[in-house]
């Protein structure tokens, strides 16, 4: 007799969760939020792969500086997801997900010089700061406040972490 090893998991419906947010625009704001989130999930990626190959004379002060931004930018991402759900939306749920939503390059070279890295994370981080100002603004035009607020911060956040790796 074979034992059952997989973990089965019962699917339950969607959380319908109340809002005073018109469903339509719950939609809308969700869907520009993901395709944010999978940017960000994409220069965290980017980010962390910069440190681990990172090299040269500058090669401590690089890495921790692109360990900091890598934990910063992972923390984006579950705010980011739980407001999702906070409004009763899935968000992304997969790699596949993230290729298809993402806005943002790499160039997946073999090898970089530390300056190519910093450079290509730089310009990256320079567009995730445009996408979310133009999301909180949307999001802010929408009366979705607490996703403006939330973008607010980490446009801040975003902005110090291109000047230091500028």
């Amino acid at each position: 007799m074979a034992i059952r090893t997989e973990l089965v998991v019962p699917r339950e419906k969607p959380l319908t969760t109340p809002s005073d947010i018109e469903p339509d625009v719950v939609k809308k704001n969700a869907g520009a939020m993901d395709a944010l989130l999978a940017c960000v999930f994409s220069l965290e990626v980017e980010t962390e792969s910069s440190h681990w190959h990172m090299s040269g004379s500058r090669l401590r002060d690089y890495h921790w500086l692109l360990d900091d931004h890598g934990d910063r930018l992972f923390a984006m991402t579950d705010a980011f997801a739980e407001r999702a759900r906070k409004l009763g939306v899935t968000t992304i749920r997969s790699i596949a997900h993230i290729g298809r939503l993402r806005r943002i390059s790499d160039d997946g070279a073999d090898y970089a010089t530390a300056a190519d890295m910093l450079s290509e994370v730089h310009e990256n981080e320079k567009a995730v700061v445009l996408a979310m100002c133009r999301t909180r603004s949307l999001c802010d035009n929408r009366r979705d406040l607490a996703i403006a607020s939330t973008l607010e911060d980490f446009i801040n956040e975003a902005q110090w972490r291109s000047w230091f790796s500028f």
